[in-house]
């Protein structure tokens, strides 16, 4: 599973940590309950360092049996929530596709591609790793404890 990221190139310095806000857009269907729980606790917790924003956008949204149809609602309806923020320095977005992956305008779209594992990720457990990982990259930078 590869999650990719809208922002532009900005150089910073470590002292001058300026909390851009981040939104995670997530393509698939509805979120079991359990993995809804934990990816609101976490969003709770990066809520305390920046602004996070959660949006969900269906699979499949024309209900089509043709996967490369599916791919490119899916990429349409992706883009179609895309402003400039997302290239400027003023927002971080992490869009994580659908059953089959993310297609060709968001992958020219983003500016990096994430791989958060080595395994095969369905993309509720990707949304669950992508979260933790933003919170502790947070207690590091902050220079909080993370597991005590």
């Amino acid at each position: 599973m590869q999650v990719l990221v809208l922002m532009r190139r900005i150089q910073f310095r470590l002292q001058e940590q300026r909390a851009l806000p981040i939104r995670v857009i997530t393509v698939g269907k509805k979120r079991s309950l359990g993995v809804q729980l934990v990816v609101d606790e976490y969003i709770g917790k990066l809520k305390y360092y920046c602004k996070v924003e959660d949006l969900q956008l269906r699979s499949n949204p024309k209900n089509t049996g043709d996967v490369k149809a599916q791919i490119k609602d899916e990429d349409m309806a992706v883009m179609n929530i895309i402003s400039s923020d997302d290239w400027g320095a003023s927002r971080i977005s992490f869009c994580i596709g659908g059953p089959y992956g993310h297609g060709p305008k968001m992958r020219e779209r983003a500016n990096v591609s994430i791989k958060l594992s080595s395994m095969v990720l369905n993309h509720q457990i990707a949304l669950l790793v992508l979260v933790e990982q933003l919170y502790r990259s947070w207690t590091i930078l902050k220079g909080q404890n993370y597991h005590h």
